[in-house]
């Protein structure tokens, strides 16, 4: 039997857009490494959400939806400008809170997308290994060696400029 999809209430796409548009910003720009590209990944993530009216069982289920969406959203249009990789160094430092952050979120942004995605989600939103796998649909061993992978890249940047 089919669940019937049931448009948000303006209240509730308010609430929903106050309570994660920071959050999938983050996560859209660690992706994409640009704010205009990321601001256009959360627009398209709440747009789905507003015209796909999913059910979800709990907040915790809509928050995982959204991240989903924002990630393919941003793993579409990492594809479609990957001969164009721009990273606009202003944008960086804007997000920065000292000259120390600004050096590692650059090694961050250096990383390949599959990389930097489950950095951000364990690092920064402070995700479980599950939560990822179950967010990302892949497997929790599949998390642990990318963050062991990411870990291992993070070290080698950090060897080369000494």
């Amino acid at each position: 039997m089919k669940r019937q999809s049931v448009r948000p209430t303006d209240d509730e796409i308010e609430n929903t857009v106050e309570k994660y548009a920071n959050m999938l910003f983050k996560l859209c720009f660690t992706i994409l490494c640009n704010s205009a590209d990321a601001e256009d990944a959360v627009s398209d993530t709440f747009f789905k959400y507003i015209t796909s009216s999913p059910n979800f069982s709990d907040e915790e289920h809509k928050k995982a939806w959204l991240i989903r969406v924002a990630t393919n959203t941003c793993n579409d249009m990492h594809r479609f400008n990957k001969r164009h990789n721009y990273i606009n160094i202003e944008d960086v430092y804007d997000y920065c809170e000292t000259g120390t952050d600004s050096g590692i979120i650059q090694e961050v942004m250096s990383l390949p997308v599959k990389y930097k995605t489950v950095i951000h989600l364990f690092y920064i939103e402070g995700y479980k290994t599950n939560e990822i796998s179950e967010i990302l649909s892949i497997s929790p061993s599949a998390v642990r060696k990318r963050l062991q992978y990411a870990r291992d890249m993070l070290r080698m940047e950090d060897y080369y400029e000494k």
